[in-house]
């Protein structure tokens, strides 16, 4: 077998390992939120969203999206170049500066909270701005943890250890329920008898961190065992280290775009009708659109960054181009018919998950407009997530961050426009983002294809007509089913709600994969192959 088949073969098998990992996080992570939902209600789970807005958005910006892809690009090439003891140098040295830095961000975003939550959430109420404040103050301290357990999941990742990695994030979520829940009971005394109250939000904050421990502690065991020894080393002049810190600025810049849509989105969403309860609502579309983008963006991405870095060294290769074209290949196949049935079957989905306690039946119709939305721009979010790194493994790591600067202009914009001059509700402001997801995907595709001299745009186009098919097939089941069996939405018992919506998406399923390995889609069969290895007899 050629090392390039041998190459795009793994890149299939890891995603299927890192895609079940991941699947238990996001899972856990709809527990958490489905909890806050329905303990607390709308308006206050708008407000423990809001505030954690900033911590998050920082770890996506510095931690897991800025630091991690620069680090991984560096560090897979180190590896190969200079060998294991040279990448655990840079390692150590990454880990010490990174601690030390994001320290003095956590410290720096504890006292600026009171400043920087009315900022974010202007058209909130003043009450609503203080709970913020005080929760957004305890939650700063994480984007400390999460920045060291990031370096800890790239260097597994280079050395080719995936699952452990993908799951840390299940432990976040896990320590943020268990945690959550005994210190709301602990902290709120009418939690303890069904009345809970803005109080126990407390501890579902101090929660965050709890997970945030154990995220990173869960992944030290692996860490140790592929050779890496920690020890303090701020040896910040290591020309290595300062290739890591080049690369990461425009990076940061780069992935600011989806980013800092979402922060105006809370920005703006504080002016529209349902105040509080918007920035609810669009994090739980939010959520959901999350699920598959981890599941299979995210996956893919985690799996091809390490590969392109280190067939970076060798140049613009046929198999650098084929190793990205196959990223995306894939990223259409899981995505796009995640993105049609969450748009299809929004509010039976919603209803399901969320419809408890005090989540009501207005805030399922409110929750599904968003996500219909956010289904578009998931084929495009989850596809950048495979290309946008790769500008940087060749050195093109401007071109990221000048497309991102543009995107956050236009949806900065046409926010405006929708809310102060249209009056528009929330919905509008899922629709902007998700229309600047695929401006920012078509403009980094384009200059892609330019750089690398083609990117199997042919081998694409005729999946994405394969695919199309398959979808048609899926969605007049969704539809059929959306019309009968479900029709009666509102009378229906919980429990013939799941069984309802459960078979109809998994006939969808099996129609979508039946129509795509009729069809000859390489990814589906590579898919099926995969699950009939993983489930089948030994």
């Amino acid at each position: 077998m050629s090392e390039e088949k041998k190459d795009t073969s793994s890149q299939a098998r890891s995603t299927g390992i890192v895609s079940i990992a991941i699947l238990c996080s996001r899972v856990l992570g709809l527990v958490r939120d489905q909890m806050l939902n329905g303990f607390f209600g709308s308006a206050f789970t708008g407000i423990f969203t809001a505030a954690f807005r900033t911590p998050n958005m920082l770890r996506d910006l510095f931690a897991e999206g800025a630091l991690s892809t620069a680090f991984v690009t560096t560090f897979s090439k180190k590896m190969k170049t200079e060998g294991d003891e040279a990448a655990w140098a840079l390692g150590r040295k990454m880990i010490s500066l990174s601690m030390w830095f994001m320290t003095l961000v956590a410290i720096a975003g504890v006292a600026l909270a009171p400043i920087l939550f009315r900022i974010l959430t202007p058209g909130l109420s003043e009450e609503a701005k203080v709970l913020g404040t005080w929760l957004a103050q305890i939650m700063y301290p994480f984007i400390a943890l999460v920045s060291v357990t990031a370096l800890v999941m790239g260097m597994l990742n280079s050395k080719k250890v995936f699952f452990i990695p993908a799951v840390a994030s299940a432990f976040f979520n896990l320590g943020c329920i268990v945690g959550g829940v005994v210190l709301a009971w602990i902290i709120d005394p009418g939690f303890r008898h069904g009345n809970v109250s803005e109080k126990g939000l407390t501890g579902f904050a101090i929660g965050t961190l709890i997970g945030g421990v154990l995220q990173l502690a869960v992944q030290l065991p692996s860490l140790r065992r592929v050779g890496f020894r920690f020890r303090f080393d701020f040896g910040c002049k290591d020309p290595a280290v300062k290739e890591v810190l080049h690369l990461m600025w425009p990076s940061m810049l780069a992935a600011s775009g989806t980013q800092v849509a979402v922060l105006l989105n809370s920005i703006f969403a504080s002016y529209t009708v349902g105040k509080e309860s918007s920035l609810a609502w669009l994090a739980n579309a939010q959520r959901l659109q999350q699920l598959p983008l981890g599941l299979f963006g995210v996956a893919v991405a985690t799996v091809t960054l390490p590969m392109l870095s280190r067939l970076a060294t060798e140049g613009m290769t046929p198999a650098f181009r084929g190793a990205l074209a196959k990223g995306l290949r894939l990223v259409l196949f899981l995505t796009l018919p995640c993105a049609v049935g969450l748009s299809l079957l929004s509010h039976e989905i919603i209803s399901i998950i969320f419809e408890h306690g005090k989540f009501t039946a207005h805030d399922v119709q409110m929750t599904a407009a968003p996500l219909q939305a956010y289904a578009f721009g998931l084929i495009f979010y989850a596809a950048i997530k495979v290309l946008q790194p790769a500008f940087y493994t060749i050195d093109r790591r401007f071109i990221p961050m000048m497309v991102s600067l543009g995107i956050i202009v236009f949806t900065a914009t046409v926010n405006s426009i929708t809310v102060f001059v249209l009056e528009w509700d929330h919905t509008a402001l899922a629709w902007a983002t998700a229309v600047g997801l695929a401006l920012n995907f078509l403009t980094l595709y384009l200059c892609m294809r330019k750089f690398a001299s083609g990117l199997e745009t042919r081998s694409l186009m005729q999946a994405l007509i394969k695919l199309i098919v398959g979808i048609a097939a899926m969605s007049g089941i969704c539809l059929a089913a959306k019309f009968t069996i479900m029709a009666d939405w509102a009378h229906l018992n919980f429990l013939l709600r799941c069984t309802t919506l459960g078979v109809s998406i998994a006939i969808a399923a099996i129609a979508y994969f039946a129509v795509t390995k009729k069809l000859k889609v390489e990814e589906s069969g590579e898919f099926l192959s995969l699950l009939g290895r993983r489930f089948g007899k030994r």
